[in-house]
């Protein structure tokens, strides 16, 4: 059977899912696409990455996870070299991508942008999410519009985009919370895989060295949770809606 035979004969549009960490996993994202029929192809890095996006079975679209890494960071992760390889494909063949923290981070600087370690006020907890007006327009980053409540965890960040980048959203501590290149590839800051739930097990100690209140986080997470989830549910669905659209394309 040839490639095209075996892409025509796939009913499920299918997605490159890079799990940079064993403990930042899809989480409610995975039965959110699944549910959306998406065939999700879920590779941890350190056991290795496809060589491209457009090989025997293909993809169409592809999610890069956290992880706790600077996307550079190649002693510590060397399989970030083949995800920086596979997000500059993503981007310049446009395919529907969500980019989730670290990832959001790849895209930045395989975009031409600046990451850098331990910089700016760290972001824990649910946060408040703005979109700009592009953003408001966005078919993906526009549920959020005009703001909602997101679960954020990190202290690295991006501090400037490349040119071809579209500001989609900022949070009052964090300018570049998404962004998008062309019209399809997106970078997120935030976590909308993560739930209040999650909190929960977090490391009560080492957030009260960071001036964290663990308990204050999660009572707020709480409060918020029901509109997180909504929220998250419906980027979700909006970004499998592309993934279609392209399968459909592309088929």
């Amino acid at each position: 059977m040839t490639t095209t035979d075996r892409l025509t004969a796939r009913t499920a549009p299918r997605v490159l899912v890079v799990v940079n960490s064993t403990s930042s996993g899809l989480r409610r994202l995975e039965r959110w696409l699944e549910e959306a029929g998406l065939d999700l192809d879920q590779r941890i890095g350190s056991e290795g990455l496809p060589t491209g996006l457009d090989g025997y079975d293909g993809y169409d679209g592809l999610v890069m996870l956290g992880g706790g890494l600077m996307p550079d960071d190649d002693e510590r992760a060397p399989w970030l070299a083949q995800e920086r390889r596979l997000a500059a494909e993503a981007i310049d063949r446009d395919l529907p991508t969500l980019g989730i923290c670290l990832g959001g981070q790849v895209l930045a600087q395989v975009c031409g942008g600046t990451v850098k370690a331990k910089t700016g006020v760290p972001e824990r907890g649910m946060t408040r999410i703005s979109t700009t007006s592009a953003g408001t327009a966005d078919p993906v980053i526009g549920v959020l519009a005009p703001s909602a409540p997101m679960i954020e965890n990190h202290e690295d960040r991006i501090t400037a985009l490349g040119d071809q980048a579209v500001l989609l959203a900022s949070s009052a501590d964090c300018e570049f919370q998404a962004f998008r290149l062309g019209r399809h590839v997106r970078g997120l800051q935030f976590h909308p895989e993560v739930n209040a739930e999650r909190l929960r097990t977090w490391d009560d100690a080492a957030l009260a060295e960071q001036n964290f209140d663990l308990a204050r986080m999660i009572a707020e997470a709480d409060a918020h949770d029901g509109e997180n989830t909504a929220i998250s549910r419906a980027l979700a669905d909006a970004f499998a809606g592309e993934v279609r659209e392209h399968a459909e394309v592309s088929r």
